[in-house]
Parts: C-alpha cells; sequence; structure tokens
C-alpha cells in the first residue's frame, strides 16, 4: 500500500470514497461479515479490498485532517495536515472539544474536492 502522497494536488488520481465514515470504516475492515451487499459499501472479500477515505483527527488540541487508506490488515495515513484556520474553529466549535475521529463536514469536503481537483 505503500504511495507518495505529499499534497492534496497529489490525492487526484486516488478513489477517495467520500461517504465512507470513520465508524463505517471499521465496520468493513475489522468486523468482517458485520455489514451486508445491499449497504452503500459492499463487504470486504480480502486483503486486496481497500478503501480511501478522509478523518478529521480530534485526540490531540488542534484537530488534524487525514487522508487515510485501510485494508483489513492495516491503515495508513497518506497524508496528515491541519485544517484552515476557519474550519478549524468551526469544526472546534461543532464538536465541543469531544475527542475522536470524526467524518470531514460538507464544508471540509468542499475544502478539499476544491484543492485537489482545481
Amino acid at each position: 500500500m505503500a504511495l507518495e502522497i505529499k499534497t492534496l494536488k497529489d490525492a487526484a488520481s486516488l478513489n477517495i470514497d467520500w461517504n465512507l465514515a470513520p465508524e463505517d470504516a471499521v465496520t468493513l475492515y475489522l468486523e468482517w461479515g458485520n455489514n451486508n451487499w445491499h449497504a452503500e459499501h459492499a463487504p470486504v472479500r480480502s486483503k486486496d479490498d481497500f478503501a480511501t477515505y478522509f478523518v478529521v483527527d480530534n485526540w490531540e488540541e488542534k484537530p488534524t485532517l487525514r487522508l487515510v487508506r485501510r485494508n483489513s490488515e492495516q491503515a495508513v495515513d497518506l497524508l496528515v495536515l491541519d485544517l484552515p484556520k476557519d474550519l478549524e474553529e468551526e469544526f472546534k466549535k461543532e464538536h465541543e472539544g469531544l475527542k475522536g475521529l470524526y467524518s470531514p463536514s460538507e464544508k471540509i469536503k468542499d475544502w478539499l474536492k476544491k484543492e485537489i481537483y482545481a
């Protein structure tokens, strides 16, 4: 799963799953068989199945954005970066300091898509 992603522009060629939430990734890749074929994401069938998605990591003082590639064996951060100040403040306000991994908001996704595909 070794990829060299140094900037958001480098992610333009990846098949990013914009709707995969961190909790869905756990269900798919760590709890095999816990989802069905009628769900938005088909069940994982082998270690060759993988997903690439963004999460906002709020375990530290400052939230960070992570581009993650996951299969049933590992999760690798392809890119870690800070949120722009306005999006960081909005995120902090919305989540009121609660620690965890979160799906990016629609505003964060819009910003990411603009940075990646513009």
